[in-house]
């Protein structure tokens, strides 16, 4: 079995001059149609209950968030230790009722939470 690792290894010399001519030619814009086809596929899969198809589909859409990770890496905007860091950050800033000392709350609180700390969040952006 292979490991995360390995899966950006293989994306980084698909972008690699050894790579692949299509994949280094590809761009974030690109690639849009690419990512909003797989993100489709994986509704359907969903919507078919398709486990078998799921799997695949969230796959090709894991390719997709490393290899524009890969494409903002070589542009010097950020790599995907900074994606995951993020998102990690996002999840626990956002989820004190699990992470922090809010008590437990139901999926309606959970989720009235989650929508107050979001737009608290976009508030103090510039």
């Amino acid at each position: 079995m292979h490991t995360f690792e390995e899966f950006v290894s293989v994306v980084e010399t698909l972008r690699s001059e050894k790579g692949c001519s299509w994949d280094r030619k590809q761009t974030f814009e690109s690639l849009k149609p690419c990512l909003k086809e797989e993100t489709g596929e994986v509704v359907e899969a969903i919507d078919h209950k398709d486990m078998e198809n799921l799997r695949e589909e969230l796959g090709d859409l894991l390719f997709h968030v490393v290899m524009y990770s890969q494409i903002a890496k070589e542009q010097g905007y950020f790599g995907l230790e900074d994606v995951v860091d993020t998102v990690c950050e996002k999840m626990i800033r956002r989820h004190p009722h699990v992470f922090g000392d809010r008590k437990a709350l139901s999926p309606e609180e959970s989720l009235n939470l989650w929508n107050e700390i979001k737009k608290q969040e976009k508030n103090k952006k510039p």
